[in-house]
C-alpha cells in the first residue's frame, strides 16, 4: 500500500477524567475509501476533532504525508488539507450557493468588496468538479439535505483538499440521495483524493469502503479490509453484542380494524389510498422519496387535509382536522426529523416528555403537578432504558438513539391507540437501532397498532408484519414481509426491474 495521507498512533483524550480515547492508531492510504465505525460515544467524534486541529491530544502522534505533528490547530490542518464536513454541513442557509461557495476565496483574498463575476466563476468551477447540477443564484435553505452537503464537499474542493473526512454523511438522506452521493464519492476517489466515512450504517460500509476501523469505548476493537468482514462480526465488533435477525409476527387472532381508510386523496401527494390496520400489527409503508408516503401518514395526523376519502376509528367515521384533533383520537406520531420537528433541544428530558401530556399532569386549576411530572419521567426513562443522567439534562446533550425514545416515549405516556414512526431509526447507532425494533414489536405485542414508514428496507422486512409499497402517490402491492426481500420491494417502489 502506498505511503499514508494521514496516519495517527496512540492518541489518547480525556474530558473532566472520562477517557474519550484510549490509544487509538489509525491510517488511510491516497485514493481511499476508509470506514471509521463505531456507535454514539465510541470515540469517532473526538478522534475526527483531534485530527482537524480542534482538540489537542493528551498524548500520541499525528502524521500527515510524512510529517510528524504532537498536535495540531484548525488553521493547520486547513492548511494542510483537510476538510471536514459535519453533520450540520456549515453552510449559510440565508446566502445563495454562489455565495456559499465563494465567500471563503473572497475573504482569503482579503477583498472588501465581492465581485459576483468572479464568484460566479469559483463557484461553476466548483459545482463541475463533482458534475453537481444546481441554480447558483438559489438559496441554500430552499435546498434538499442532499444538495446542502455536494455544496459542503465542492466548498472543500475549493480549498484544494487532500483528505476529506465524512462526518456520517447519510444521516438524514434517503437511498436515492445516498446513492448519488456514493456516486460523487466514487469520482472523488479516482481523482486520487482519499476520503475518511465515519458512520455506524453497516450496508453503507460494505458498499462504499475498503478498509475499515472500529472504535468502541475510545480503543480499537478491529481493522482490516471491508471485503474480509461479515455483517454479524461487523456488528459484534460495533456493539459487544451478538444480535439475532428476526421477524415480528403478531397474534393469530383476529381483531377488527382500529384504522380504516378509504379511498383517500390528496391532490399532489397521493390518491385512492385504502387500507386496514388493527391492534398489533406493525404496518410497514414504503416507497421512494415522493411516493406519497410522508403525506399521507401527515394527513393521518391532521398536519394535511385530505381532498377526497374517508377515514375511520373503530369503525366510526371521523375527521382529524388538526393535529390536536389526531391528539384526541389516540394517535402519535414521530417525524423523520425527530431535531427540528421532534424535540425541543434545549429543553430538558423532563420537559420534552411531559409536552403532549398537559393536560393530565395539570390540576383542576391548570398548574402543573410537579410530582406527576416526576414519576412519569421517571417511569419513561426506565421503561425505555433512556440512558440519560438526569432528567434536568438538556435533550440535546444525549445520544441520537436516547434522543429517539425520548420522542417515543412523550407519545406512549400519552395513552395511545396507534403511533406511526417515519423513518424510525434514522441516525441512530446499530445497538439503538435493535433496542428500538424490540421496543415497537413489544408494543404492538401489548395492542398498540403502529404504522412505520420507512426506506430503509431491511428495517421494513424486520419489523412490519404487512408492507404497502407506495409508488408516484399509490398502493402498488401489499407483500408478506416473510414471504419477500429487499430486491423485490426496490423493484417495486422504483418500477424497475
Amino acid at each position: 500500500m502506498a505511503a499514508s495521507v494521514l496516519r495517527v498512533e496512540g492518541i489518547t483524550k480525556s474530558f473532566g477524567g472520562v477517557q474519550a480515547l484510549k490509544g487509538v492508531n489509525f491510517d488511510i492510504a491516497p485514493g481511499e475509501i476508509h470506514c471509521l465505525a463505531g456507535e454514539n460515544g465510541s470515540g469517532k467524534s473526538t478522534l475526527i476533532k483531534v485530527v482537524s486541529g480542534v482538540y489537542e491530544p493528551d498524548a500520541g502522534k499525528i502524521e500527515i504525508n510524512g510529517q510528524q505533528f504532537s498536535h495540531l490547530t484548525p488553521k493547520e490542518a486547513i492548511g494542510l488539507g483537510i476538510q471536514v464536513i459535519y453533520q450540520d454541513f456549515s453552510v449559510f442557509p440565508n446566502l445563495t450557493v454562489m455565495e456559499n461557495l465563494a465567500l471563503n476565496n473572497e475573504l482569503m483574498d482579503k477583498r472588501k468588496l465581492m465581485s459576483y463575476k468572479r464568484a460566479r466563476a469559483i463557484a461553476g468551477n466548483a459545482v463541475s468538479q463533482i458534475e453537481f447540477d444546481v441554480d447558483l443564484d438559489e438559496r441554500v435553505e430552499n435546498l434538499s439535505v442532499a444538495d446542502r452537503q455536494l455544496i459542503a464537499i465542492c466548498r472543500a474542493l475549493l480549498q484544494e483538499a487532500k483528505l476529506i473526512i465524512m462526518d456520517e454523511p447519510t444521516s438524514a438522506l434517503t437511498k436515492k440521495e445516498v446513492k448519488a452521493l456514493f456516486a460523487v464519492i466514487k469520482r472523488l476517489q479516482a481523482r486520487g483524493l482519499p476520503i475518511l466515512f465515519v458512520s455506524h450504517k453497516l450496508d453503507e460500509v460494505f458498499e462504499i469502503s475498503e478498509r475499515y476501523t472500529i472504535l468502541r469505548s475510545g480503543e480499537n476493537v478491529a481493522r482490516g479490509n471491508t471485503k474480509e468482514l461479515d455483517r454479524k462480526t461487523f456488528v459484534f465488533h460495533m456493539t459487544g453484542r451478538q444480535f439475532e435477525d428476526e421477524f415480528y409476527r403478531p397474534s393469530a387472532a383476529k381483531r377488527e380494524p382500529i384504522l380504516s381508510v378509504r379511498e383517500l386523496s390528496l391532490q399532489g401527494a397521493y390518491s385512492d389510498i385504502s387500507f386496514d390496520l388493527s391492534p398489533g400489527e406493525i404496518l410497514g409503508v414504503t416507497g421512494l422519496l415522493g411516493s406519497g408516503r410522508t403525506e399521507l401518514v401527515e394527513t393521518l395526523f391532521g398536519i394535511s387535509q385530505p381532498d377526497a376519502g374517508k377515514i375511520f376509528i373503530r369503525g366510526k367515521e371521523v375527521r382529524i382536522k388538526s393535529v390536536k384533533s389526531a391528539i384526541r383520537k389516540g394517535i402519535g406520531y414521530v417525524p423523520s426529523d425527530r431535531l427540528t420537528e421532534g424535540l425541543f433541544l434545549p429543553q430538558s428530558v423532563e420537559r420534552n416528555l411531559a409536552i403532549t401530556a398537559l393536560d393530565r399532569l395539570s390540576d383542576h386549576f391548570g398548574f402543573l403537578r410537579r410530582s406527576a411530572i416526576a414519576d412519569m419521567t421517571r417511569k419513561w426513562i426506565g421503561e425505555l432504558s433512556i440512558a440519560a443522567k438526569s432528567p434536568a439534562l438538556p435533550v440535546w446533550a444525549l445520544s441520537g438513539g436516547n434522543q429517539q425514545k425520548v420522542v417515543l416515549a412523550r407519545w406512549l405516556a400519552n395513552d395511545l391507540s396507534i403511533l406511526m414512526l417515519n423513518g424510525p431509526t434514522m441516525g441512530v447507532d446499530i445497538g439503538s437501532k435493535y433496542d428500538i425494533h424490540v421496543l415497537m414489536r413489544e408494543l404492538a405485542a401489548r395492542g398498540l397498532a403502529i404504522i412505520i414508514v420507512s426506506d430503509d428496507l431491511p428495517e421494513v422486512l424486520a419489523c412490519a408484519s404487512r408492507i404497502l409499497v407506495m409508488r408516484d402517490g399509490a398502493f402498488v402491492q401489499e407483500l408478506d414481509p416473510s414471504a419477500t426481500t429487499e430486491s423485490k420491494l426496490s423493484e417495486l417502489s422504483t418500477g424497475i426491474a
